[in-house]
Formats: structure tokens, C-alpha cells, sequence
């Protein structure tokens, strides 16, 4: 059986978890996050613990419950804390400005571009060079920061672009005559 799946997800004080047959749901103080339960996966709340379990001996069903117990564990930790993303730009004249639930990015194109955040994700710019991303679901605030860093990844000669916070950019040694 899959080493993961075996160890329980700790609840919480405040945090709610309501499992029907085929949803669960975790309501905290950062919100609410609900996701379709796996068919071979059966999910148990023990007191102040949630256990999962495989609903049979199959090796999918063994490696579906280390990922089912994983993301339970991101919806609960989304819930109390929330999870972030830190992006910086780096670049003569790369700016970043958050307005509302709008991203304005100027990167070195004609043009600005304008990222839309969805539901539950929120964007700050505490300099114009500092981007974080903020919200209870792992995977959207994960995806927002993806798509914002895919407008300029960093280019491997000067390194400019925008770039994870703990990323490093191995830079490339330009062309000897």
C-alpha cells in the first residue's frame, strides 16, 4: 500500500469537512474548496483526522490514495492558511501593478498585458519588481503563477523576464569570435 496514503490528514480547529458518496468539501477560514471524490478511494473522517483508503487491491487504487490523501492535505492547508506564489521581474523597465483582481504588466512589449484572476486567487505588487499570488487552492494559484511567468520567461543570455522568487537562471556564455 502506498506509504502516503496510510498516514491521516490532521483536521484542524474551525475547519469543517463535510464527505458525501461522490464529493468532499473543506470549509475554513481562507474558504471553501470541494473536489469530486476517485471511485477507487474511500475517504473516512476519524475524530479530528480524515483517512484514505483504497476501495480495492489494485495498484491503481494503492497510488490513487497517496494522491487523494496529498490533495486532501493541500485543501486543508489551503483552508487555514492559503498558499502563495512569489514572482520577480527582472529587466531595465519592468514593471508590475496590481489593480483589483487585474494584473497590469509592462515587459518590454508595445504593449501592456492585462492578467484576469479568477475566483479565490488574489494578486499584490509590494514593489513594482514583486509580484505573490495568494489563495486556498494550491493547484489554481500554482497555474495563475505559470501563466503570468509564461509571458516572459527568463531568457538564458542577460536572464531577463519574469521568474519564480527561488528560481535560478543558469545563463548562457554568448558566441567567442
Amino acid at each position: 500500500m502506498s506509504r502516503v496514503g496510510k498516514m491521516p490528514v490532521a483536521v484542524p480547529q474551525g475547519v469543517d469537512v463535510q464527505i458525501t458518496a461522490d464529493q468532499i468539501s473543506v470549509k475554513g477560514a481562507q474558504g471553501t474548496l470541494t473536489r469530486p471524490l476517485h471511485a477507487l478511494v474511500t475517504v473516512r473522517k476519524e475524530g479530528a483526522a480524515l483517512q484514505v483508503e483504497p476501495a480495492n487491491d489494485s495498484a491503481e487504487a494503492n497510488a490513487m490514495s497517496g494522491t487523494m490523501r496529498a490533495l486532501l492535505a493541500n485543501m486543508v492547508g489551503g483552508v487555514t492558511k492559503g498558499f502563495e506564489r512569489k514572482l520577480t521581474l527582472v529587466g531595465v523597465g519592468f514593471r508590475a501593478q496590481a489593480q483589483g483582481q487585474k494584473l497590469n504588466l509592462q515587459v518590454g512589449f508595445s504593449h501592456p498585458v492585462t492578467v484576469d484572476m479568477p475566483a479565490g486567487v488574489k494578486v499584490e505588487t509590494p514593489t513594482p519588481t514583486e509580484i505573490v499570488i495568494k489563495g486556498a487552492d494550491r493547484q489554481a494559484v500554482g497555474q495563475i503563477a505559470a501563466e503570468v511567468r509564461a509571458i516572459r520567461p527568463p531568457e538564458p543570455y542577460k536572464g531577463k523576464g519574469i521568474r519564480y522568487a527561488d528560481e535560478r537562471v543558469v545563463l548562457k556564455e554568448t558566441k567567442k569570435k
